[in-house]
């Protein structure tokens, strides 16, 4: 399984919807997930990578990843694994 249907198998569990209905241009927001909902994404992606996301909850915009679509999370997930290696 790739990274990127890791990354929405993740999202659209946190959003109770299908894969299916998941695309790489959705945001979250579109989804319906809320912040505590984003939380628990993040704690997934890191645990499921074995990463640690730079990712402020108190203030999200501040953060060094970014999470305004599905791809960008993918992104970031590819650029903190090539840092880690």
């Amino acid at each position: 399984m790739s990274i990127k249907d890791k990354v929405i198998a993740i999202i659209a569990e946190q959003a109770v919807l299908e894969p299916s209905e998941v695309s790489m241009e959705s945001t979250l927001e579109d989804l319906g997930i809320d912040s505590l909902g984003l939380v628990e994404s993040i704690f997934s992606i890191e645990e499921e990578f074995d990463i640690s996301v730079p990712f402020n909850a108190n203030d999200p915009q501040a953060s060094d990843f970014d999470i305004s679509t599905v791809a960008s999370i993918v992104a970031g997930i590819e650029r903190l694994q090539a840092e880690q290696s």
